[in-house]
């Protein structure tokens, strides 16, 4: 076996031990909701709040999609979730949303089984019910450029509030 392989086989080893995040379920009581547009229609909606697991913070939480997308924003949405963070009073508490559990567009997701992660911030009963802020950075999730004139049609994620409901450019336009 060559040093090449046996390097491989040993970060994979590694890589196998390290403990992935525990995920837990929890129903959602009063949630901060977030989200954002397609520029095409259509969004995403996240609802997500604070609790305390064995004396750390607890961040819990739900997604949703339009049902309805464009063909150019369906089947991305997963990923948008994932690029998004959370903060508390400013300072991250956890990067990458994908964690959380994708549920039917249901604002304003009270009493949703949501999954839950234990943070690294140790928990203060002054965390209970402080507002979960969400940033979802703004980004390109689809882009046609046919000529390399960069002049072809791009398909934006926005953060702009709730989403799910946002109703497609196509039904806008056609009524449907």
């Amino acid at each position: 076996m060559t040093r090449f392989s046996l390097a491989l086989i040993g970060i994979a080893a590694l890589t196998a031990c390290t403990p992935a995040e525990q995920v837990m379920m929890m129903k959602l009581e009063n949630p901060t909701l977030d989200g954002g547009t397609y520029s095409t229609g259509g969004g995403i909606d996240i609802a997500a709040e604070l609790r305390e697991v064995d004396g750390m913070t607890g961040l819990c939480g739900v997604w949703a999609e339009s049902e309805r997308q464009a063909i150019f924003s369906k089947g991305k949405s997963g990923n948008v979730v994932r690029t998004g963070s959370a903060y508390v009073d400013g300072a991250v508490l956890h990067r990458d949303l994908g964690f959380m559990r994708k549920v039917a567009p249901n604002a304003p997701y009270t009493g949703q089984e949501a999954s839950c992660i234990r943070t690294a911030r140790p928990w203060s009963p002054q965390d209970q019910g402080k507002p979960v802020q969400i940033r979802i950075p703004r980004q390109v999730v689809h882009r046609e450029d046919e000529e390399g004139d960069s002049t072809g049609l791009q398909v934006i994620f926005r953060q702009t509030g709730p989403g799910a409901k946002n109703p497609t450019l196509k039904s806008l336009i056609f009524g449907g």
